[in-house]
């Protein structure tokens, strides 16, 4: 088994994991207080809950970082673009993360942190806020520029980056009228990108990316180039 091949797969086990702890961590919270007023669930379900999301963030970075040599020959701006916006995905996440913690405990200790309910509503709030922003609006702008390169170099199955763009336009299209006020979450919706990251775990999987075909040449003195 080859380098690449290891790496690969090693980038299909990291979305997959993305998948299962973004999907988990949500009811754990007690469900998203954006557009309702969900009370947040009990200190040890939070807890638990952010714990996920941190693993989800460190495994969303190590996506782009398991891709990025593997996508750099076919275009190390796309790849570099990539990289970046994963890495802000992140960190929007931590975010998320470091803001619901203090509405459930304190460090080093059992004890209720004492916050009021209108403090605790406003952290769960910021939270889902966070959530909105980065896997809401930026995990769709990193999805269409994957989609993009796989799509131009034929590196993957048509059907898989076609589901990658279609639905990093319906997320985002959703999450931004959610943002003005003019629905409510639908998570439906994020059927198709989640279908993409699935599909896109198990082609990398099966197939991997192809390195590009090079031919040795050289420059001769004419300028002509010929085999060497």
């Amino acid at each position: 088994m080859t380098r690449s091949t290891l790496t690969a797969r090693a980038a299909a086990i990291l979305f997959l994991i993305t998948w299962v702890t973004s999907v988990a961590a949500l009811p754990l919270y007690g469900g998203s207080a954006l557009g309702t007023e969900l009370a947040l669930a009990g200190r040890t379900s939070v807890l638990v809950a952010s714990l996920l999301e941190v693993i989800l963030a460190v495994a969303v970075v190590g996506t782009a970082v398991a891709l990025y040599p593997l996508l750099r020959p076919h275009g190390a701006g796309t790849a570099a673009g990539y990289l970046a916006f994963r890495g802000l995905e992140a960190s929007v996440i931590l975010v998320g993360v470091v803001a619901i913690l203090p509405a459930v405990a304190r460090p080093a200790t059992t004890a209720s942190p004492g916050l009021s309910t209108q403090v605790v509503s406003a952290l769960h709030l910021v939270h889902d806020w966070t959530f909105l922003v980065g896997p809401g609006l930026v995990n769709p702008v990193t999805a269409v520029l994957l989609a993009m390169l796989l799509l131009r170099r034929r590196l993957a199955p048509l059907v898989v980056p076609v589901l990658g763009l279609v639905g990093a336009v319906i997320v985002a299209g959703q999450n931004l009228a959610v943002m003005f006020g003019l629905t409510k979450p639908v998570p439906v919706l994020a059927v198709p990108l989640f279908v993409w990251e699935i599909g896109l775990a198990i082609t990398l999987w099966v197939r991997g990316i192809k390195p590009l075909r090079r031919v040795d040449e050289r420059v001769v003195g004419s300028g002509a180039v010929a085999p060497s």
